[in-house]
């Protein structure tokens, strides 16, 4: 017991069993078996003692057969009484060491030694098992802490040395060979990379980086030498981040968890003072009241209600199904959100780099000259239809030159886009350039004033635009040259490759309404909802309205709510949400800091799938605890009316709770696809 008192205190100081190398694994091979060594001599002891009492070997009695009993009892024995002394100096006497010590010295006091050898060898047997179940659930944080980089190649006076990485500055320049890890956050500056990212999203597929994508602390470079900048401290990285969180988790309870842990120190006490009932009441009430027998039947009842199999088995189950979450590329921030995610009715999501990739891509260009544009009278009636012969004639090319040169001056995500453009020939330089608030950019190319924005702006200098503009749902960026209309290009999202999937997914798991909000505008959002077949969606949102919508949604009775999110703007409905979940790659900071669980992959078919392994792992405990009460129930019957035997009490006790842990241990094995 002392084994899985620790493991269960100290759980969440596991990284610093781990952090100290491979050169450790040898000395802990070592030390493991050495745990198994007592129960070994205990369990040899007893056999041989067995034996000699059942072939009556002559000189196996009186003093020598307790001699022989009680040097098999202390190796197992000893460790317990020790724990349960402690306890009891600290003030807290009732705990499983106080009643597997009483029930064991008890066993030897009426002369059944075999049975408190057998009792206490068991005991010491079961607590190995759970100590080897812990150690599994733990396999995937393990392997977690051992992708954590402990050098770093930085180039600094003319070479690249190795130092710790907590020593290297934000935009420092590090240099990854095959094989090696990254040891910070940072950008690119190879002109590609491919990476193992298994560690960081559960997913082994290799992940190829191009020249200015971020690469993030605790992947593996898998083909030749690559240089990163560093974005970010050791203590910020993803794997810094990941591990926190991941260790943070186990101390976040479930209310089932907590319960059990208050129920067991009602619980322990009222046994106690049950078994001291059965050993003396019934003096004054059977006639053939003998002593012996009725503490025999008492010390079984001890045994059998050892609270073992519900205090481990339970927060085994919910580290388990932690650990089953983050293998999968899930990290939830506790065993709660595990129980709160099982309830869950309602699901909304955000749409920018929540459903979609987050990075625009130019879908059309449209230039005046290349293929004229109709101009019938705009919405607009003020204004004047332009002539043909008003228009410019420009080529796609020569437009696309303008409107580069204005937005290299722009950081807007849409700028970007626009710049990954492939114009032959020498560019344009712009200058004098202002940007218009909500509107776009003006300033002077090639000694042309140029506007490029949005039709408000163009319409707020008098320029026509055509009609066709109306129609297009996605964002488009139009262009005016020396106040006449040059054209425009239309920038798209692209929908995620599993998005469509993600979808089927949630309503496969019983989620009875999907919904989504937006900031983006409304007509986008009402597109993109449509083609994945949401409930309903609403654009054009900023963050407060949000909010209101996500908590008008939490005030109807029996609804909880999953908000999924991934930036800035989000974290107020993160934070608010019945439970937040914030797309870990992609994701804000400030997002994944809020939310309750993190989707590293950045898939949102990853949202089903956490609900799977929510409900799993709330269904292993129930099933443990309905296991461990019902045959404890049982025996603790058979045991008070004599029916039951030390064997039998051994079974209810540590029997039960080895199937509880083998029972929680199946979330590791399940496959969650």
């Amino acid at each position: 017991m002392i084994k899985k008192k620790m493991n269960l205190r100290d759980i969440n100081n596991h990284s610093e069993q781990h952090s100290q190398g491979d050169g450790h694994s040898h000395g802990n091979e070592k030390a493991n078996f050495k745990a198994y060594l007592p129960a070994i001599f205990s369990f040899i002891l007893l056999i041989v003692g067995i034996a000699m009492d059942y072939f009556g070997v002559a000189f196996f009695k009186d003093w020598v057969r307790i001699l022989w009993y009680s040097v098999a009892y202390l190796p197992v024995g000893f460790p317990v009484i020790k724990e349960g002394w402690k306890s009891i100096k600290k003030g807290d006497f009732f705990t499983e060491f106080l009643l597997m010590s009483i029930a064991t010295i008890g066993a030897f006091a009426i002369g059944e030694y075999p049975e408190g050898v057998a009792v206490m060898l068991f005991y010491a047997v079961g607590e190995l098992f759970q100590n080897a179940a812990v150690n599994r659930a733990k396999s995937n944080i393990k392997a977690l802490l051992d992708v954590r980089p402990n050098e770093a190649l930085v180039y600094r006076n003319n070479d690249y040395i190795s130092v710790n990485p907590e020593t290297v500055a934000i935009g420092e320049k590090v240099q990854v060979r095959v094989g090696e890890k990254i040891p910070l956050d940072g950008i690119l500056l190879s002109e590609k990379g491919s990476f193992n990212t298994a560690a960081l999203t559960g997913e082994s597929k290799p992940s190829t980086i191009a020249k200015g994508e971020k690469v993030f602390a605790g992947s593996i470079n898998l083909d030749g030498v690559i240089e990163i900048e560093t974005t970010k401290e050791f203590k910020d990285s993803s794997i810094a981040r990941i591990l926190e969180m991941v260790q943070n988790a186990t101390a976040r309870k479930s209310k089932t968890e907590l319960f059990i842990r208050k129920f067991a120190r009602v619980y322990t006490p009222i046994v106690v003072f049950l078994a001291i009932g059965l050993t003396f009441l019934p003096y004054f009430f059977v006639a053939d009241y003998v002593f012996q027998d009725w503490l025999y039947r008492a010390l079984i009842f001890l045994v059998i209600s050892c609270p073992c199999a519900l205090v481990i088995s339970i927060p085994l189950g919910y580290f388990g199904g932690l650990g089953a979450a983050s293998k999968n590329g899930i990290l939830f921030k506790g065993a709660s959100f595990l129980d709160e995610m099982t309830k869950v009715t309602t699901v909304v999501m955000d749409k920018t780099g929540t459903v979609t990739k987050g990075v625009f891509k130019i879908k059309e260009i449209k230039s005046i000259g290349t293929e004229k544009a109709e101009m019938p009278v705009s919405s607009e009636a003020e204004m004047p239809v332009l002539s043909e012969a008003e228009m410019p004639v420009l080529s796609e090319a020569e437009m696309m030159k303008y409107l580069m040169a204005m937005e290299a001056q722009s950081t807007h995500p849409i700028a970007k886009a626009i710049m990954e453009y492939k114009a032959d020939g020498d560019n344009f330089k712009a200058s004098n350039v202002s940007e218009i608030a909500g509107k776009g950019l003006k300033g002077t190319v090639n000694g042309k004033t140029v506007l490029v924005g949005n039709k408000a702006l163009l319409a707020s200098n008098n320029i026509e635009v055509p009609l066709e503009t109306d129609t297009i749902v996605e964002s488009i960026v139009m262009i005016a040259i020396e106040n006449k209309f040059a054209g425009y290009v239309i920038i798209a999202d692209e929908l995620k490759d599993d998005a469509h999937e993600a979808i089927k997914q949630i309503r496969d798991a019983g989620i009875t309404k999907i919904i989504m909000l937006s900031g983006d505008k409304d007509s986008i959002t009402q597109q993109v909802a449509t083609e994945l077949g949401v409930d309903w969606a609403k654009g054009g949102l900023l963050p407060e309205d949000k909010l209101a919508e996500v908590e008008k949604l939490m005030s109807e009775n029996n609804n909880k709510v999953a908000f999924i999110g991934d930036g800035i703007n989000d974290a107020p409905v993160l934070a608010a949400s019945d439970i937040g979940i914030a797309m870990g790659g992609l994701g804000s900071d400030v997002a994944i800091e809020t939310a309750d669980v993190i989707i590293q992959t950045d898939q949102p078919s990853k949202i089903a799938k956490a609900i799977k392994i929510g409900r799993s792992t709330r269904r292993i405990v129930w099933q443990n605890i309905g296991l461990a009460f019902g045959v404890k129930a049982v025996v603790l019957i058979l045991g008070a009316g004599g029916l039951a035997t030390m064997w039998e009490a051994v079974f209810a006790d540590v029997g039960v709770a080895l199937l509880a842990i083998l029972n929680a241990v199946r979330l590791q094995k399940m496959d969650w696809k």
